[in-house]
């Protein structure tokens, strides 16, 4: 999920999608998001909006990319070709997600983990979400990130 979608709309890069353009257009892109988002943020008063609320898995990954943490990505073959961010919903919370470190296998993903997960937190904390490290199954770091306050 990054790019524009086949229906002409913006999609967040989660992580799970091809790999993003990265490139000036993409940039922009990303930016009118999530000034969009901004803007929901001052009609209803609230950071994060109910509208974020209801699109975590999308809100939590469009703050981390217009905050320049760079998302994983996928071949279309599944295969994960990049390494980068991985926003997925909490399975055992609904009022959460949680975000990985993910890259191709052999790759220095799992070594830069718990490095770039804090820096995400700290985008994360930026924009409105409270985001909080963890060491999970085989010892592998991801954030678990909710609305603060």
């Amino acid at each position: 999920m990054g790019e524009i979608g086949a229906n002409g709309v913006f999609e967040a890069a989660t992580g799970d999608g091809p790999p993003t353009a990265g490139d000036a257009a993409r940039t922009a892109e990303v930016q009118a998001a999530y000034a969009g988002l901004i803007q929901i943020r001052r009609l209803t008063g609230t950071a994060p909006a109910p509208w974020e609320r209801g699109r975590m898995v999308w809100a939590v990954a469009l703050a981390l990319e217009a905050g320049g943490v760079p998302p994983s990505a996928v071949a279309g073959d599944g295969a994960r070709v990049a390494a980068g961010y991985r926003v997925v919903a909490d399975a055992e919370r609904p009022d959460a997600v949680r975000v990985e470190w993910a890259g191709p296998p052999g790759g220095a993903a799992p070594r830069e983990a718990e490095g770039r997960l804090r820096e995400g937190a700290r985008v994360l904390a930026e924009a409105g979400w409270e985001a909080l490290l963890y060491r999970g199954a085989g010892g592998r770091r991801f954030l678990e990130v909710e609305p603060a306050g």
